[in-house]
């Protein structure tokens, strides 16, 4: 394996909350409304420094999509997915767009996602809704 170049977001980024590798900056968020088996998920127009695994054909809510996992190239954790292709017309618009799931990213002012939720009494939105 070869040396591992990793690119160095600036502003606020959302990183790897294992390894701390920066994934992606807030400004390229898309939407804050995804879900995913492990709770929220953001839509991002721009990941960096990830692989991706292979295409897979996935039932999610909004229907059939092709999609490929992504993982963090720091420390190999899966963060995420990237959207292929979408069968149904009206979700054209993530075709080429990431999901990083909430739980497994740090926020851009550090916090932990998983620990805001426990912390959390009978709320559900985390810090960097605000």
């Amino acid at each position: 394996m070869g040396r591992v170049f990793l690119i160095n977001l600036e502003g606020s980024v959302y990183s790897c909350k294992h390894c701390f590798t920066h994934l992606a900056l807030l400004d390229d968020i898309i939407s804050k409304s995804f879900h995913c088996r492990h709770g929220k998920a953001y839509l991002f127009d721009k990941v960096v420094n990830i692989t991706i695994g292979e295409k897979e054909e996935r039932m999610m809510m909004t229907g059939m999509h092709t999609v490929v996992d992504i993982f963090c190239v720091g420390c190999g954790s899966i963060v995420g997915w990237k959207y292929e292709a979408a069968h149904e017309k009206t979700q054209k618009y993530k075709e080429g767009k990431f999901i990083l799931e909430r739980i497994k990213v740090l926020g851009p002012d550090g916090n932990n996602f998983l620990a805001i939720q426990e912390a959390l009494v009978g709320g559900s939105s985390d810090a960097d809704d605000a």
